[in-house]
């Protein structure tokens, strides 16, 4: 959830603080990626205990929600991070 919610959270504040910019916020590109990544990653360990253990330990349902955040994160931190990418580039094109 963390890692879903760190891009707009990042933007949220650059428009409610006055002293962060959106690019202060692009910091949390970084959040949303190593996030998403554990997300993933912890996600899948847990499918794959779930197959050993037959499906007695359960969690089977967490492990797919946590799998679905963690790609979101990915997807957002990817898209902020070219939106980010093509700003730099105008502004260097635009000198």
């Amino acid at each position: 959830m963390v890692a879903a919610m760190a891009v707009p959270v990042g933007v949220v504040l650059s428009r409610w603080v006055g002293s962060i910019s959106l690019l202060d916020a692009s910091l949390a590109i970084p959040v949303a990626v190593v996030f998403g990544l554990v997300a993933v990653l912890l996600a899948r360990r847990a499918r794959s205990t779930s197959e050993w253990t037959l499906g007695r330990v359960g969690g089977l349902r967490a492990a797919r929600i946590g799998s679905l955040l963690g790609a979101v994160a990915l997807c957002l931190a990817l898209t902020a991070a070219l939106t980010l990418g093509f700003y730099a580039l105008l502004v260097v094109l635009g000198k």
